[in-house]
């Protein structure tokens, strides 16, 4: 109601868990039904688990595999017929600047986003000649129900002023998507961040993340 009233547009809304493929089908259907003309697609619904691989329930890893990858390749599978038929639309995938490194402690989250990250860019070559652009967001330390979520308010604590906001980052992520970014990184320490990721020897990154991660854990 607030941003009908605020920018005077329709609003539709579908509640529901990604994580059921009903959900997805129902969500597609209902802009199909509407006859809604679809132009963009923000697959942001994922969250992360943070503990020793081996001390963590399988069954919540498997549900974070499935949201973070399995729920937003469905989407975008089912998603791309209706794209194509809006010439420019776009796909933005939220990857991390955890798709960067692998982070002991942190191993099942990292490696979902690194599989965003690397999916999203396989998908923008394929479909460079149909009018869809895809691009892959990846922030880093966001203050949002994540941490929370994942059980990292003291990592969230040690972030402290390198925390963005998440406006500021979706404001970033989108301005990006419209110049068409292959990958956008918010925010000046993410970018230096990344950049010393691929500077540094893997070995050295996993130690010293994996420190972090370990020593930050209540």
């Amino acid at each position: 109601e607030e941003i009908r009233t605020k920018f005077g547009v329709e609003v539709h809304f579908y509640a529901g868990d990604l994580n059921k493929e009903e959900v997805v089908n129902g969500l597609v259907n209902l802009c199909e039904t509407k006859g809604l003309k679809v132009n963009m697609l923000i697959n942001n619904a994922g969250f992360g688990l943070w503990g020793k691989f081996c001390d963590l329930s399988l069954d919540e890893q498997l549900e974070m595999m499935n949201l973070n990858m399995s729920s937003l390749v469905s989407l975008t599978h089912r998603f791309l017929p209706i794209l194509t038929q809006s010439k420019p639309s776009y796909i933005l995938n939220v990857a991390s600047v955890a798709s960067y490194v692998a982070i002991p402690s942190f191993s099942i989250y990292a490696a979902t986003k690194a599989f965003v990250l690397s999916f999203s860019r396989s998908l923008r070559v394929e479909m460079k000649e149909s009018g869809v652009v895809v691009c892959c967001l990846c922030p880093g330390a966001t203050e949002s129900e994540f941490l929370q979520r994942a059980g990292m308010q003291s990592l969230g604590e040690m972030a402290g002023p390198f925390n963005m906001t998440a406006e500021q980052v979706a404001k970033i992520g989108i301005n990006g998507m419209l110049r068409k970014k292959a990958e956008i990184v918010p925010g000046i320490i993410n970018k230096l961040a990344r950049g010393g990721i691929g500077l540094t020897p893997k070995r050295f990154m996993e130690m010293v993340t994996g420190k972090i991660y370990e020593d930050r854990k209540p």
